[in-house]
This record gives structure tokens, sequence and C-alpha cells, in this order.
């Protein structure tokens, strides 16, 4: 019998922090401060940097003294083209070290930080010199600005906490207590997560994913606990605010841990409507009511889930859910309509995803692919019926959802911004050095990543078949259990035998709902937007 997943709370984790998690996270708690803190970096480092270069030769030191001046005065374009020149003369071997973390300063500077992160690590991994703790500090920002999980890894595992600039320090913490949880390290996640000060703008995101690292460990009180303070901190927030509403989606999942069937209901009810986890919520709260008994709630819900508003949703669960509940209260006819629905939707997607897979070899078509149903469902006007693609719509709508599509995705949009911005440079720098190795090096990167992005695609297209023939099982003993249903009930109807026909899950009538203010309107199957979330099921079952 179907059941929820096994990572059911965490189910949507990418969709449910879409605020919290995508984008650059600001690296500081200081707002301004941080900008002059960063200035002030750049300025010492480049004067340490002059002060040493005096000791060198004077046509060497000259020559690095000029470069030291253009980035002084902010001219980072200049500087960078003279450092580069000096970073590959042997004239300068010395003294290489130095300029590479002075170049990556300048790169940073010119918001190129993947160019930036490429300096900073080639000093780390030189080893042996003075600017290796510098370079750890500015490759952390850079792999932040990023959202570069290979280089964020990179970073934090060679970086010391306490010799990081407390003006950072939060992201640091931040930023570790996440790589932790990714790897279900969760008590040190949340000891990480707890050193992320209150008045830190990471704060919100911080609580969130602490309470995630409680729950996936088993202690759903604390996970309840942790989402509450969060709902509290934005109870002054509007309520579609993602944090808000992350915080509700949280401490509903937490209850349901907990087996709390009547609070988690309550509590995925606060969920606003015009908010894009409302939908989740409808599918979500209907395992609590299945589990209560609450069965008239249930498919009260799925009225609402499985409206035409919603057929482009990847949900097959839902479906076979819904035939649970028919099976039930013996609602056999209905049952079957469900099972034949499931059937017409995902045999297609099945056999569509099979031969994608078996056709499509390389990642980056995966890639290519997939964005180009993104960029098509962004236009004004979609329709998804016009589409014409390899990959079916409801399966790119799944991916799109995946943390790891997501992260990969926005690391390659902010790949191609740096890519724009040395197109836009002057046409002297960009046919320096630096400008070919700079362009030559991001095509190279894009390239990369698009590859590491399909083959995350495609991973998700092989648990999707996967989960898809365990779904077919399962609606196979499902129909199984309806036959013998009908059997039963048709031994029973020829042995002479009056079923009664009582309301499902409760006894109130149709009577009792007008009575109690409700408007009674039969469903003749139009759907309209402004109804969904209201139905209420009164039919009967037929069980004896």
């Amino acid at each position: 019998m179907i059941a929820p997943r096994r990572k059911y709370l965490s189910t949507s984790l990418v969709l449910a922090v879409l605020a919290l998690s995508l984008g650059a996270i600001a690296p500081s708690s200081a707002g301004v401060a941080s900008k002059k803190a960063s200035s002030q970096s750049l300025t010492e480092s480049v004067a340490r940097g002059a002060s040493r270069s005096d000791s060198g030769g004077q046509g060497e030191g000259r020559e690095l003294a000029e470069a030291l001046q253009f980035a002084k005065t902010g001219k980072y374009a200049e500087a960078s083209t003279r450092l580069f020149q000096l970073s590959l003369s042997p004239r300068f071997v010395e003294k290489r070290m130095q300029i590479r973390y002075l170049l990556g300063l300048m790169l940073y500077q010119m918001k190129m930080y993947q160019l930036s992160a490429f300096q900073f690590i080639s000093v780390i991994r030189e080893g042996n010199n003075k600017y290796i703790s510098q370079s750890l500090e500015k490759l952390s920002l850079a792999a932040n600005e990023l959202g570069d999980e290979t280089l964020l890894n990179y970073a934090i595992s060679r970086v010391k906490a306490e010799s990081f600039p407390a003006v950072h320090r939060d992201m640091l913490f931040y930023r570790i207590g996440e790589f932790q949880l990714r790897n279900e390290q969760y008590k040190e996640a949340i000891r990480s997560f707890e050193m992320v000060p209150d008045q830190s703008p990471l704060l919100d995101k911080t609580l969130y994913l602490k309470g995630l690292a409680y729950a996936q460990s088993s202690d759903a009180a604390s996970a309840a606990k942790v989402f509450n303070d969060l709902i509290e901190r934005k109870k002054e927030a509007p309520v579609t605010d993602m944090a808000r509403v992350a915080a509700i989606m949280g401490k509903a999942r937490a209850l349901y841990q907990s087996k709390n069937w009547d609070e988690a209901i309550q509590t995925y009810r606060e969920v606003p409507r015009d908010s894009e986890l409302w939908h989740d919520t409808l599918f979500e709260s209907s395992w609590a009511m299945l589990r209560s008994g609450r069965f008239r709630s249930a498919i009260s819900n799925f009225q609402s889930l499985h409206s035409p508003y919603y057929e482009e949703s990847y949900l097959p669960e839902s479906l076979l859910l819904r035939s649970i509940v028919y099976l039930y209260i013996c609602q056999y006819d209905e049952m079957d309509k469900v099972l034949l629905l499931f059937s017409k939707i995902y045999r297609p997607v099945f056999k569509s995803v099979s031969d994608y897979l078996e056709k499509v070899q390389n990642p980056v078509q995966y890639f290519n692919d997939v964005v180009k149903v993104i960029q098509a469902s962004e236009r004004p006007g979609f329709d998804p019926s016009q589409l014409h693609s390899n990959v079916p719509y409801l399966l790119v709508r799944k991916v799109v959802k995946e943390g790891d599509f997501q992260r990969s995705y926005s690391y390659i949009k902010k790949l191609i911004a740096e890519r724009r911005i040395i197109r836009a440079m002057p046409g002297a720098w960009k046919a320096s050095a630096i400008g070919k190795y700079s362009l030559q090096t991001l095509d190279r990167r894009i390239e990369r990543a698009r590859a590491k992005a399909g083959r995350e695609i495609r991973n998700h297209m092989i648990v999707v078949k996967a989960e898809l023939v365990d779904l077919f099982e399962q609606e196979g003993f499902i129909r199984y259990e309806m036959i013998n249903g009908k059997k039963e009930l048709l031994k029973k109807r020829l042995a002479g035998k009056d079923l009664p026909k009582g309301q499902i899950g409760e006894d109130n009538s149709r009577d009792y709902y007008i009575q109690n203010g409700f408007e009674y309107w039969p469903f003749r199957g139009e759907y309209w937007l402004n109804e969904l979330g209201n139905y209420h099921y009164v039919g009967t079952q037929s069980c004896e």
C-alpha cells in the first residue's frame, strides 16, 4: 500500500526555501559596514603589497608599484592587466603568490568572482606563502557570491573560524552549517547555526535550516519549536513572506512527524492560498487527514488538488492516495476513474522518460533541453499543450524544484552574467592576455557546469523512472483490492443484504452545512479559481 516517501519531511525542500536558498548570500551582518570593511581590506592589501615590492630590483619594483598604484586609485581594469602580465613573467617568480593574490582582489572588485576564485585557489594550493589566510577569506566570499558548492566546501574545509574577519563570520557559520546539513551531520549543523548571531541578516535562513536539522535528526518537538520561533519573528511580515510560509510548512511537517495529525492539519491551513507552496500543502495535509480517518476532508482536498489549474504538476502519489480513500469508503466506481486517470497521465510520462534516457547520453543536451522548456514556460501566453519537447513538461516542473539542479542552474546563470561583464569591458582589456584568458576560462567553466547540471537531470530522470515502476506496481495492488471489494459487494447484494448509506467520515448532512452558513452548490464539472480549497465532499459511503 502506498505510504509517504521516506524523505517526506524534506519533500519540496528547495521549493519551501526558494527565497531562502537561491542566489548569493550577503556576506556581512553589517550592510554598509561590510562594504567599508571590504574597501579597507583592499586598501590594506594593496598597501602591504606596495611596501613589500620595494625590496625587489629597481625595475621590478617600479613595474609592480605602477600596477599597485592603479589598484589604489580604483583603476582595477588597468591594474588587472598589469598584474596578470607580471604573474606570468619569470622575473617575478618570488613574488608570484603576492601578485596572484592582488590580481584576485582586482577581479573580485570587478565582480568577476569565478576568475578571482581561481587566483585565490592557486595561492592556497601553492602553500608555504604569506597570502594563504587572506586568500581563504576572499575565496570564501567569492564562493558565497557564486553559490558554488565545490568552492564553498573547498574553502570552509580549510579556513579557521577564529581567524576569519568578524564582519563576515555569520556567513561562514551559516555556510558551514549548510554543508554539515547536506552531509547529514545534524548535531554539528545545529551547533554551527547557533553561532549565527541574532542580528545577522542570515537569521531567517539559519532558523529554517536549524529546524530542518532537528527534524532530520528525529527531534520533531525541537524542530516545531524552532519553526514556531521563525513564525513569531516574521509575524509582522506579509502573509506571503517566503520565510514565514516556509516556517509554517516546516512546523506542519514536524507535527506530522510527531503523529499530531489534527495540529498538523490546522497548521497546513495557515499557508495562504496565493503562496506558491499552497498546492503542496493540499497534498501533504491529505496524508494527515487520511491517517486521522478524515476521509471526507481528504476527498475535498483532492477536488482542488486535481483541478485543471494543477494538471501540469507532477504528483502521481496524490492520485493513488485518492484511490485509497475511495477504497476505504467502498466507492469503487470513483476509485476506478482515478486509477484510469493515473494510467492516462503517467504511463506516457514513463515511456517518454525511458525513451529519452535510452536515446540521449550527452549530459549537456539534458541541460539544454530542460532549459528550453524553462525559457518557453516563462514567455507570456505559454501553453504546455503547444510545447514541442522531448522532455515532458510535467517532468521538467519536477526537476526544476530539485535542490541540486536549482543550485547548479543559479551558478550557471551567475557565470553567464560574469561573462557578460567581460564582453562589456573596453576593447583593449578584452584584447589583452587577461581578457582572452578570462573569456576562454569562463567558457570552459560554463560548459562543465552545464554538463554537471545535465548529469543531475539525468539522475533525477532515472529516479523518476524507478519511482513510477514502483507506483505502477502499487497501482496493481490497489486494483486488486478494488476488484476484490467489488466482488464482496456483489456477493452481499446477491445474498439480499441491504447496505447502509451513511455519510463519509462524519454524520453531518447537507442540511447541517446550509444551517451553518454554507451555500450548497452541486459540483457539475466546472472549476473556479476562487473556489479551490473550499470544496466539501458530502457523498455517501457504501461499506457495510
